[in-house]
């Protein structure tokens, strides 16, 4: 399978070009650092000892932080570059990455560009999160005398049984790594059935400080609110935006002002417009469209401004557990800043986490849109209750926070060594 896998990467490598270039014209890539995804850095490399994390997607790159912030904390000597693969990430990194900390484009699997991309970085250790297994980069880097180290790894059943069709193949990628820490037990159990050595559990997405915010502009819509309760939807996805409407649609004394945050801020017109024909008044915050008394619906179709959202809401919804099929979105986040937390039945990609929060009270669960409609409204009527259920919520991931600390224990044996003072 790696062989046949290599040669299918070798022989699409002289389409990347092309394949890049309609991607960027279908917001997919980043026009103006398109050649970082074939290989070329568009950064010297700073002399010294390099470490090189990477993760997917925002979730993934978010966790990320609170490492990179103790990485730089403990080792000031290291070189830090943090790679991600989607143009959302990239603007959200671009903002939050502390100042001296490199991000660059993942490059393509094909060899080329894994090479190239190597031999100019040169990390001393890769750090990957979660489910990035990119067998060309990964073997090379190996190939190369990278150290490996995989953090919160999670393998779905779907993919575990795509893995068991090539047990050799599954081996040899387990196998390249130094370190391997699953998610959680599932996990665990797939990676050991396929060959991969696990050392323990961590999930960094666990860890970290409450999203941060604006508080000038905090302020600001705190004020344009007014007295209304504020339901957030973070994180939506298509069917999940019609959902929360109509959970809101039978409350009127007061109706509450209902804050749509898009998971692909691309979706904002979309949103808007399913909004507006429901007979809703929406503004949208991309286009600066204002605030105010009489908006029933704000489409906050942005870039990492969850922090102030979450803020500024009463009752939080969590995307990407509604519809089904996505497996849901961070319940923490929203959890760290005190807010009572809704989800839908689908939270697979977050299973401890919820289950965490909902033992503890924190949480509640939406079974089918009947009960989405309940549970709005009754939690909108009892600000005591919701008060309640984000302490619980707040406590439970306060009291859950150990992951970094368990994180930089695992990974000091692979840093390299510090120079002598």
């Amino acid at each position: 399978m790696l062989k046949a896998y290599r040669l299918a990467m070798g022989a699409l490598e002289p389409l990347a070009p092309t394949i890049l270039r309609m991607r960027a014209r279908a917001d997919k890539e980043d026009p103006e650092r398109m050649t970082e995804r074939l290989g070329r850095a568009s950064m010297p490399r700073p002399a010294g000892d390099l470490i090189w994390l990477h993760g997917a997607s925002v979730g993934e790159t978010l966790s990320l932080l609170p490492l990179v912030e103790a990485l730089r904390g403990e080792r000031p000597d290291l070189t830090l570059l943090v790679t991600s693969g989607t143009v959302t990430s990239a603007h959200v990194l671009g903002r939050r990455l502390p100042r001296g900390v490199i991000h660059q484009y993942l490059p393509l699997d094909t060899p080329t560009a894994a090479k190239r991309f190597l031999a100019h970085w040169r990390p001393a250790l890769a750090v990957l999160v979660e489910s990035e297994l990119w067998p060309g980069l990964l073997l090379q880097a190996k190939a190369d005398g990278t150290r490996l180290a995989l953090l919160g790894a999670r393998l779905s059943e779907g993919s575990a049984k795509g893995w068991a069709k090539a047990p050799r193949s599954a081996r040899a990628v387990l196998g390249a790594f130094d370190l391997i820490l699953a998610q959680d037990g599932h996990s665990r159990s797939r990676i050991e059935a396929l060959g991969g050595q696990v050392a323990g559990e961590l999930d960094l997405k666990k860890a970290g400080a409450p999203l941060d915010c604006d508080e000038d502009e905090l302020n600001r819509l705190k004020s344009a609110v007014g007295k209304r309760p504020v339901v957030v939807v973070a994180s939506t996805h298509p069917g999940e935006d019609d959902a929360a409407a109509e959970a809101l649609a039978a409350i009127s004394t007061p109706r509450p002002l209902l804050i749509l945050v898009p998971r692909h801020p691309e979706r904002g017109g979309v949103v808007a417009a399913a909004m507006a024909q429901r007979g809703l008044t929406v503004s949208r915050r991309s286009l600066r469209e204002p605030l105010n008394e009489d908006t029933q619906v704000y489409v906050a179709d942005t870039l990492g401004e969850l922090g102030l959202f979450f803020r500024l809401a009463d009752l939080v919804i969590m995307g990407g557990s509604l519809t089904g099929g996505v497996g849901g979105h961070n319940p923490l986040e929203p959890a760290r800043l005190g807010r009572a937390v809704i989800s839908g039945p689908d939270t697979a990609n977050f299973r401890e986490a919820y289950a965490g929060l909902l033992s503890s009270q924190g949480a509640v669960t939406a079974e089918d849109q009947a009960a989405l409609n309940r549970l709005v409204r009754d939690l909108i009527a009892d600000p005591a209750l919701r008060r309640e259920m984000g302490l619980r919520a707040k406590a439970y991931a306060e009291g859950d926070d150990q992951a970094l600390d368990s994180a930089l224990h695992a990974l000091r044996p692979l840093l390299p060594r510090a120079a002598a003072s």
